[in-house]
């Protein structure tokens, strides 16, 4: 159990590093300049979201038999590490922001952002791969808040410091070991 919470905060935490949900707290923070609304905001929304997500990845574990889902888990997380490489653009949200307040932009913007984001395809992976469901759902959401909180509350000051192709680099590893070590347990290898 304790592995599902941690293996999940880890990946999320290092795949959201310049994700497009990240350049969206940047912009809430930049637009609302009140950080506890806004953290509120992405708290729910990423429980929310983690919530469906992890209940498909349970739910496509039980459809097929463990070879079938460590081969499918393997070129998922492969596919996940080529697309961490790439980086994330944020598109014009000021239009729908400008309609709301912090906390109801921040639920909105991203539970949205985050459908069909790496993140959540990360997500379903580890729901698929680990039976512990609230270890799933506890450990994304940490990982999310590990990343976007502190993007909130330092602002745009951060952003221009972070290497982000190394960040970047180094989440796409993560997921291509993923990838070896579910390509591995398929051919029954040891690591």
């Amino acid at each position: 159990m304790f592995e599902s919470f941690f293996v999940s905060t880890a990946i999320v935490a290092i795949a959201e590093i310049g994700d497009k949900t990240q350049l969206l707290a940047f912009i809430l923070a930049a637009r609302y300049r009140k950080a506890l609304p806004i953290i509120a905001g992405i708290f729910i929304a990423t429980v929310a979201n983690h919530l469906l997500a992890v209940s498909v990845g349970h739910h496509v574990a039980k459809l097929f038999s463990q070879q079938v889902l460590l081969w499918i888990l393997a070129v998922s997380f492969l596919l996940v590490a080529a697309w961490t490489l790439i980086p994330d653009k944020m598109d014009d949200e000021e239009g729908f922001l400008s309609q709301y307040g912090p906390f109801i932009a921040s639920l909105v913007a991203f539970f949205i952002a985050e459908m069909a984001d790496k993140t959540q395809v990360a997500t379903v992976m580890l729901a698929a791969q680990f039976p512990y469901f609230w270890a799933v759902v506890m450990g994304t959401t940490l990982g999310m808040l590990i990343t976007n909180v502190p993007v909130v509350l330092v602002g745009h000051f951060a952003a221009e410091r972070l290497p982000l192709k190394l960040i970047r680099s180094i989440a796409a590893l993560g997921f291509l070991a993923l990838a070896i070590y579910s390509a591995a347990q398929t051919l029954n290898l040891p690591l």
